[in-house]
């Protein structure tokens, strides 16, 4: 697939005005060039082999005008063609190009062009273009690339570069005001200054701006670039906003025009497109970024995924790579937002994998989600330091992760007993309990097993708000929703504890017969068989579960519980 980027006013082109101006370069996968016509000036980026090189190919998206596909017409459009018609569609590109190659491998044969064509305009009825083009070419001798070729007089269509340049390229923009802060200021601290790039519009001196994060509103009393003062600066210029009064603000904010305040949400619908090889689970925790901020981010709901062969809308339970998805998304803290087709600059990220740090996702937001204003914290009088004032003791959670069979729930059951001797208030959430009723509806799928962890860290969290020492007794064998449930609880709050006991001791004790099941087949997703455990990385305790003394084994624990009163 090719895209075209922003192209200057025209005349249509004749052979004799093809001036091939040249530029070139490759990344991975992924050749871009730059050639004019006698009026215009084309930037051309070049990507093929989808799973390899997803994002460049979003970032050409991003800024395209045009997509065009070659196909070759042999082949008619396969799976890979729709998928890109798809993604050009999703990312709002106005104008599609199909290309009908090697039609010199067919005879030029219009029948088998017809046929292509047919299945194009069926294909594109499903999508959001301004226009589109079917052209039949032989790409290496030139045929309806430059001029109509003598070898098609059953078409009467433009050739590509005509086509191109007789083409309307203008996207409709939005010219508000965007300002992304992007110094290293502590959070919240307040100033007259900021630096940062203007990501859309313009500002000029006496101009007042609001800062989103905080709502606060001052006027524009210089403008600095890295050499000058300047009265005004435009998109993409880095520079020093002063202004006539300190504000609070602090890198990762964002600033707007007064007149044309920007919305700020934590749950919202997005177009995400997933593009990892590692599959996408609802209520897993990822970082997302958007422009130049970062929340935590999960998957909340997967409402369809798009099937490229039919244009319907699918169930599913993950992502995988390659989905065209429409999800809901929640976000540990407000963003400063605008929707993909208002504001792209505010309206597309990514979701980036917390341990990897390697990009997995691409999100184009739809809309607000309204419950994420009509939903607000309420206020109470008593707080969980008077709950703990009261009990004598600070609430913590104790975070047992191990094996089935490895020994957790008969520690936890012996730790709280001798917690519960010293007159210290618990309370043990054990996973086969929590499956009995708030987590009944949930299997053990790898999705099941994230959201049956997201819903243990929150009803942890809720106890430990009360003064309790709670002590968890769950696999949790992904160390990505260990980590959430920590971010969730609080680090200092958390206490993760690995139960060490090796998968063949497991095995010999199996006291629920559940190793055994899964040997035989007859159990799928058993942790350590045929679903994987992650062990903690650095956790805060290792206990050593073919030790058979319960009392060598809660000594170190409960001086560890003891170390945190």
């Amino acid at each position: 697939m090719s895209t075209l980027s922003k192209a200057a006013d025209h005349q249509p082109a004749q052979d004799n005005n093809f001036n091939f101006k040249h530029k070139s370069g490759a990344v991975d996968s992924e050749t871009w060039s730059i050639f004019s016509t006698t009026g215009r000036e084309f930037s051309i980026t070049i990507a093929t082999a989808p799973e390899r090189n997803n994002r460049e190919i979003h970032a050409a998206l991003f800024k395209a005008n045009v997509a065009i596909i070659l196909i070759d017409a042999a082949c008619g459009i396969q799976t890979q063609a729709k998928w890109y018609a798809y993604l050009a569609s999703s990312f709002k590109i106005r104008h599609l190009i199909l290309g009908v190659n090697k039609m010199d491998q067919v005879d030029f044969d219009p029948h088998i062009f017809h046929g292509i064509e047919q299945d194009f305009h069926d294909l594109c009825s499903h999508l959001d273009f301004a226009s589109t083009a079917i052209i039949p070419t032989v790409s290496l001798q030139g045929n309806n690339v430059l001029n109509p070729s003598v070898h098609t007089p059953w078409y009467d269509g433009l050739s590509l570069i005509d086509y191109l340049t007789t083409i309307e390229t203008a996207r409709i923009t939005d010219n508000r005001f965007i300002f992304l802060v992007q110094e290293n200021n502590p959070a919240n601290i307040r100033s007259d200054r900021c630096n940062g790039m203007i990501a859309n519009g313009q500002i000029t001196i006496g101009d007042v701006v609001r800062i989103a994060a905080s709502g606060e509103i001052a006027q524009v009393k210089n403008i600095r670039t890295l050499n000058s003062d300047v009265f005004e600066a435009r998109t993409n210029e880095v520079i020093t906003l002063a202004l006539d009064k300190e504000v609070k603000i602090s890198c990762n904010d964002v600033i707007s025009a007064a007149h044309s305040p920007l919305e700020t949400t934590d749950q919202f619908t997005a177009v995400v497109i997933w593009t990892h090889a590692e599959p996408g689970l609802v209520s897993r925790n990822y970082q997302l970024i958007l422009a130049n901020q970062q929340a935590d981010a999960s998957i909340t709901t997967i409402k369809y995924r798009l099937d490229i062969n039919t244009g319907a809308h699918e169930a599913c339970q993950q992502l995988k790579q390659n989905d065209i998805t429409v999800c809901n998304l929640a976000l540990n803290h407000p963003v400063a937002f605008d929707t993909y087709t208002t504001l792209p600059v505010l309206g597309n990220f990514v979701l980036v994998d917390q341990y990897s740090h390697a990009t997995i996702a691409t999100g184009l937001i739809m809309h607000n989600l309204r419950r994420a204003q009509n939903v607000h914290r309420q206020a109470l009088s008593i707080c969980r330091e008077d709950r703990e004032r009261l009990n004598g003791h600070k609430g913590k959670v104790i975070w047992l992760t191990g094996l089935s069979g490895s020994g957790k729930s008969t520690i936890a059951n012996a730790l709280e007993k001798e917690l519960h001797s010293q007159g210290k208030r618990t309370y043990i959430l054990d996973g086969d309990n929590m499956r009995h009723g708030l987590n009944k509806d949930l299997g053990f799928t790898n999705a099941d097993r994230v959201e049956n962890i997201r819903r243990v860290a929150e009803v942890a969290k809720l106890m430990m708000d009360a003064g309790l020492i709670v002590i968890t007794a769950f696999i949790s064998p992904f160390r990505a929703e260990r980590e959430m449930a920590r971010q969730l609880i609080g680090k200092e709050n958390f206490v993760e504890v690995y139960i060490s006991t090796p998968l063949e001791v497991c095995e010999q004790r199996d006291p629920k017969g559940l190793y055994k099941k899964a040997r035989s087949g007859q159990l799928p997703n058993m942790t350590g068989i045929n679903s994987p455990y992650e062990p903690p990385e650095h956790p805060s305790l290792v206990i050593n579960g073919t030790n058979q003394n319960i009392s060598a084994i809660l000594r170190p624990l409960l001086q560890l519980v003891s170390s945190l009163q």
